[in-house]
């Protein structure tokens, strides 16, 4: 198993799985994770508002993101 920079909490409906299977079980929770939690998914279900200007692009997403701030009036908002 490759160890991730995570902490997974993982409740087992069945208490007579293997050390094996629990970790099988670990290593298929955290393949999905890094799958949906990539930078092309995050620009999927985002959107960037300047002011009165609605961006869908990815690059401007993820330009705005990677500083520690968002500058004002710039707003990230969640497509759910």
């Amino acid at each position: 198993m490759k160890n991730s920079n995570r902490n997974l909490l993982v409740l087992l409906k069945n208490e007579f799985m293997s050390e094996q299977a629990i970790e099988q079980e670990v290593e298929c929770l955290n393949e999905i994770l890094l799958e949906k939690e990539s930078p092309e998914q995050f620009c999927i279900v985002h959107e960037l508002v300047d002011r009165n200007r609605i961006s869908s692009k990815p690059k401007k997403i993820l330009q705005a993101v990677r500083s520690l701030e968002l500058k004002p009036f710039r707003f990230l908002i969640n497509k759910n």
